[in-house]
């Protein structure tokens, strides 16, 4: 008597829905939230200044960057896996110092927000005063992933181009992010666009490669999943906002 053995492929995370959306997704907001507060001088003092003067555009911008850093850890993970077929300690290395690098700039963020609250309740210069002392105050545990955010992206688009994942010349695009500037209420450059459009350039390309080879859900998978996450956005919208 013969038995037909079925196997399923083997699950992997974040797997290519997750990872190909995240690196769509992330990168784009990050360039959104970059592209909205250019032309605002770079250091925090004129930040709050901009803020007092256009608060929804600059509340926006700060936004959707904090939103490209979270929507971003999964392509990175979803990237590293890619790297590790063949380059498995550059895809640990690599994959590791980013999200490191980029739980710094979510904390960054915190203080962000923190500080247009501080503009919004004692006016700008009681923000700016706070600020200042912020960067005077001995902070130890995300100054010190300081260097996981410059080196993360280098060793990760190495790691890209050792391991065939990206051709040269998006490796060297990815590469770019290793000069984004990191604290708090940093403001946007030219350069800053460049960084990031470099990013674009080589996690975008990648993630639409990812979703295209997606297994496609199936019609009842689609309705029984679709309301259940868009009620728990909702959910998780309202929740956060009770406070």
């Amino acid at each position: 008597m013969l038995t037909t053995t079925i196997t399923r492929p083997a699950f992997t995370f974040p797997g290519p829905w997750l990872g190909g959306v995240s690196l769509v997704a992330g990168p784009l907001l990050l360039l959104a939230g970059t592209l909205l507060r250019l032309g605002i001088p770079f250091f925090f003092p004129h930040q709050l200044a901009a803020y007092q003067r256009q608060p929804m555009l600059v509340a926006t911008s700060y936004a959707l960057f904090l939103a490209g850093v979270i929507a971003l850890w999964p392509g990175v993970v979803a990237v590293a896996v890619r790297i590790g077929v063949t380059r498995p300690a550059w895809a640990l290395w690599g994959g590791g110092l980013v999200i490191f690098g980029l739980f710094a700039r979510a904390f960054h963020h915190g203080a962000d927000a923190f500080a247009f609250s501080l503009a919004d309740a004692g006016g700008p210069e009681v923000a700016t005063r706070a600020v200042g002392a912020y960067y005077r105050h001995p902070e130890w545990v995300a100054s010190s992933l300081a260097a996981a955010v410059m080196l993360g992206w280098i060793v990760l688009a190495i790691g890209c181009h050792l391991s065939g994942v990206l051709r040269p010349a998006p490796a060297i695009a990815l590469a770019l992010m290793s000069g984004l500037m990191l604290g708090v209420l940093k403001g946007s450059t030219w350069a800053s666009v460049v960084q990031v459009a470099g990013l674009t350039v080589a996690f975008v390309p990648l993630g639409v490669t990812l979703l295209r080879g997606a297994e496609r859900p199936s019609r009842r998978t689609l309705l029984r999943t679709t309301p259940l996450v868009l009620l728990f956005l909702a959910g998780s919208v309202v929740l956060g906002q009770l406070g």
